[in-house]
């Protein structure tokens, strides 16, 4: 059995490290914005364009198009997206992991029925390379959108992560409403791992596994 886990949801406090960059940036430029409003609006304009997205569109490019789309919406100067997101992508390294994390990950890895832990994300390789979570697993299984070629929550990418396991099963550590949807939809086994500011799609299926800690979840795997 192979375990992947969500980046940006699951595993790290993305929100949190991020809003700190976005509000450094509002400091000096002085915007009456906090750096949580920030990136929320442009997380929104990222989900919605992930859905849309296909190849050869990175990761990268969809970032920037949604940051210049958020700036627009705030009354901010839009030809500062791209160099702010450069600055936001250099801060990676520092946004912290949930608590919970590196305990649970390494229990999961422990299971005697796992044979490796790794990503399942709408993420370039070298931006998850510079991520905290990214040590914590197996660096060959690092699946993300631009190795996959597809983009979360279409079922392309959920399909070729299953492949690109085979013969072991894939198991998915979900957080996001849109991760947990697209899963299950897909067919995968999903375990959701319940995140602050994050909930289960009320219009798509019920995870069938739900934690609320990480250092739950090798129980649940251990009897999947």
């Amino acid at each position: 059995m192979i375990v992947t886990f969500d980046l940006f949801s699951a595993l790290t406090d993305t929100r949190t490290g991020a809003s700190r960059t976005f509000a450094a940036i509002a400091a000096e430029r002085g915007w009456d914005l906090s750096g949580e409003t920030v990136y929320d609006t442009w997380d929104g304009h990222n989900k919605a364009l992930q859905r849309e997205a296909r190849p050869p569109t990175s990761f990268r490019e969809v970032s920037r198009t949604a940051l210049e789309a958020a700036y627009a919406d705030l009354g901010l100067d839009a030809a500062l997206a791209p160099s702010d997101l450069a600055r936001l992508h250099e801060t990676i390294p520092d946004w912290p992991l949930w608590p919970d994390v590196a305990a649970g990950v390494a229990a999961v890895a422990g299971l005697d029925r796992v044979t490796g832990v790794g990503l399942l994300s709408n993420v370039d390789d070298d931006l998850a390379r510079l991520t905290r979570a990214h040590a914590l697993v197996d660096p060959d299984l690092v699946l993300s959108s631009q190795r996959l070629g597809a983009f979360k929550p279409s079922a392309e990418i959920y399909t070729r992560a299953v492949d690109a396991v085979a013969p072991a099963r894939l198991v998915h550590v979900a957080a996001s409403a849109r991760d947990v949807r697209g899963a299950l939809e897909a067919g995968i086994t999903a375990v959701r791992l319940a995140r602050p500011g994050h909930v289960v799609d009320p219009t798509g299926p019920r995870p069938p596994h739900e934690v609320r800690d990480a250092a739950e979840l090798a129980a649940v795997v251990a009897g999947l």
